[in-house]
């Protein structure tokens, strides 16, 4: 009976490509790897979740997609939130510090109070040792390094590692608490742990990791899980990648020179149709509902203004009054 339940098929939604990869282990930088260990729902459970509806097989693949773009453009992201994505991560211990800010994830990293931490140690390759940006504070410049300097960069490192090997070793070797022989392991040394996302914050997450202005060797680990997501949800890839990872977000003065460009003087939505046929719209991959969302975006709209009206603000005793004008009779007073 139980090689029959096993041989069962499963009742819950199952992307192919996922299934082809589950398990697997791809290598990022020189010692790191992501594996994507399981996942739940795919693009047919966000839809539903968006109609609130049951079964399967109810809609074309093509509405499906229009759904998932609509959804993506308009920022309807509480539906996302059905898939979760499993994944088992290894990364040096300042990527994971970087990594970690993103606070939206079920986390459990390995601990050097209970293992013995795996001594591999991150370095860059030749063409990422490069000089700091004089623009960015955060950044590398594109300028590479003397070969000398680089050399003696490397010899440095080495020197230092092997110097935290031989501590470490040495600690823990004379019964020193392992908490303890860790805690001068250099930010290179590498880590892991179990990271669970759902795949609205694991787009936030990949949207700002594959940037090219985050640090490079976060982009590498960014890259194998978009291209993972890719397979658990591919209609939701490609609405990421074409309204966040390749679209833009427009100032209202930048609307303005686009509006001026396309529209005209005038501005008005006449111009853009007169000059801009919509079969010129769709050679671009813009369905007939982006079209005219996109022309209802080029129209003129009154900015808004949100300034106070500082005449109804009230101090706080107003409302600490009115909380406690609130409170049942016969409950018991605070305390003075």
């Amino acid at each position: 009976m139980a090689e029959e339940a096993q041989q069962s098929p499963t009742r819950r939604s199952v992307s192919p490509g996922a299934e082809e990869i589950l398990g697997r282990y791809f290598p990022v930088l020189d010692h790191g790897f992501v594996a994507l260990v399981d996942y739940m729902g795919t693009d047919e459970d966000i839809v539903r979740a968006a109609r609130v509806s049951y079964g399967y097989g109810t809609r074309k693949s093509s509405q499906t997609r229009g759904l998932l773009r609509y959804l993506r453009r308009h920022k309807h992201t509480t539906p996302s939130e059905m898939v979760e994505l499993k994944f088992h991560c290894s990364m040096p211990i300042f990527v994971a510090r970087q990594w970690i800010r993103h606070r939206t994830a079920n986390v459990n990293e390995m601990s050097g109070r209970y293992s013995l931490m795996p001594m591999l140690f991150y370095q860059p390759p030749e063409e990422q040792l490069l000089a700091q940006s004089a623009q960015n504070h955060q950044g590398r410049a594109g300028a590479p390094l003397d070969a000398a300097l680089r050399t003696e960069a490397f010899q440095r490192w080495q020197s230092l590692r092997a110097d935290a090997v031989a501590t470490y070793e040495w600690l823990n070797g004379h019964e020193v608490a392992r908490e303890i022989a860790r805690i001068d392991l250099p930010l290179s040394t590498y880590t892991q742990w179990y990271w669970k996302i759902d795949l609205h914050n694991l787009l936030h997450f990949l949207t700002l990791r594959v940037d090219s202005h985050a640090q490079w060797e976060i982009q590498e680990f960014g890259r194998v899980m978009a291209g993972m997501l890719k397979r658990v949800a591919p209609m939701s890839y490609e609405a990421w990648i074409d309204y966040d990872v390749c679209g833009a977000r427009l100032s209202r003065m930048e609307l303005d020179v686009l509006r001026s460009l396309v529209c005209g003087t005038d501005g008005g939505v006449a111009s853009v149709t007169a000059s801009l046929s919509r079969a010129d719209m769709e050679s671009k991959g813009l369905s007939g509902r982006e079209i005219d969302e996109f022309l209802l975006a080029l129209g003129r709209r009154d900015v808004p203004d949100f300034e106070l009206d500082l005449s109804k603000a009230k101090p706080a005793s107003y409302f600490e009054q009115k909380a406690a004008d609130a409170v049942p009779s016969g409950a018991p007073k605070p305390r003075e």
